[in-house]
């Protein structure tokens, strides 16, 4: 398989929303996080952050089809790289497509100085960042009764 991470287009941002809203509303469900879930962003979020100099979003396409999406924050200084967010559309989970689109964001950007965050309670968002050699930091946010947030790092 093929991975290849291809640049949002502007025009492209309602479609990035709409992907982005189907792959995190079970979540958003789930865990009932409406200040920070990506399933509750507006376009006009999702615009500011794509004219940030230092974001670019992709489209994960997976043999010239999108399975999904991975902004990344590279501030070209000394902060560390953030992946925030990635997803995987519902249809192509478990499949190997986020630990392929990461290793290719790597490939980019270096694979070292890199940070994310993700929800403690998704086992299976655990098993990969530290399958791919991230590593908790101590670091970890009560969002409400039901989730937490856990932070990364990959140097």
């Amino acid at each position: 398989m093929n991975i290849e991470l291809k640049p949002v287009k502007r025009e492209e941002l309602e479609t990035l929303l709409k992907m982005q809203i189907e792959a995190f509303t079970e979540l958003l469900e789930k865990y009932k996080d409406y200040d920070m879930s990506p399933a509750a962003e507006s376009l006009d979020k999702i615009v500011a952050r794509f004219e940030q100099p230092w974001t670019t979003y992709y489209f994960i396409m997976a043999d010239e089809e999108c399975v999904g999406a991975i902004r990344i924050v590279d501030k070209k200084d000394t902060s560390r790289k953030r992946i925030s967010p990635i997803f995987i559309m519902k249809e192509y989970r478990n499949k190997g497509y986020a630990s392929k689109a990461i290793l290719e964001a790597e490939r980019i950007y270096g694979s070292e100085h890199w940070c994310l965050d993700t929800i403690l309670q998704e086992e299976g968002n655990l098993h990969l960042y530290e399958k791919m050699g991230y590593h908790r930091t101590g670091r970890i946010d009560r969002i409400n009764e039901r989730m937490d947030i856990v932070y990364y790092e990959k140097d």
